[in-house]
């Protein structure tokens, strides 16, 4: 069966979602359109497909026992010269963003792992691009400001063109949300 690159993320709505991703394309980041603009809960994460009903079960529940929050994004910041990256930063609701990665990551749940650096809420703009580039990024978005209620998360699975593609959707409280634009896309239909 193989193993699937998974990550479980907060999306950015619209219509601040496209614009901060066509920006990130406009400083030059090429992976920019590969990548809905979000607020990372787990990192690109390497699992064997067959625990994927396992993940979504365990998902199901943290999503279950959350309550919807505000979110805010104001300003920049940069995590050079550690890592290569500029960000808008969480002002409002990242308290709630770390609570829920560290249930994402349970150490007795099936998507248990180590990060490389301590967790800290961010929406990526700019990643590895040239130094002047990351300035501009930076530069940019200082004023920048968005907000909205944080409904729930979703699952993303990052597919062979490097592309991340959402799987499923989990509202606060409630049940999964299958994706149906997406499922029309691959041709199939969610069987949970």
């Amino acid at each position: 069966m193989g193993t699937v690159t998974i990550g479980v993320s907060i999306a950015v709505p619209e219509p601040h979602g496209s614009q901060l991703q066509q920006l990130r394309a406009g400083f030059g980041d090429a992976a920019a359109h590969g990548i809905p603009t979000h607020v990372t809960l787990l990192p690109p994460t390497e699992i064997d497909a067959s625990a994927l009903p396992a993940v979504e079960a365990h998902l199901t529940e943290v999503a279950a026992a959350g309550r919807p929050f505000p979110m805010r994004l104001s300003g920049t910041g940069t995590f050079r010269p550690l890592s290569p990256v500029v960000f808008v930063r969480v002002v409002s609701g990242a308290e709630a963003c770390t609570v829920l990665q560290e249930q994402v990551r349970d150490p007795a749940g099936p998507v248990a792992r180590e990060l490389a650096f301590p967790y800290h809420p961010h929406v990526t703009v700019a990643h590895g691009i040239d130094e002047a580039a990351m300035d501009r990024a930076f530069e940019e978005l200082t004023d920048y400001e968005a907000e909205w209620p944080c409904t729930g998360f979703g699952l993303y699975e990052q597919g062979a063109d490097g592309v991340w593609r959402k799987l499923r959707e989990y509202p606060f409280g409630g049940s999964v949300v299958p994706p149906q634009a997406h499922c029309a896309e691959r041709g199939s239909v969610p069987t949970r």
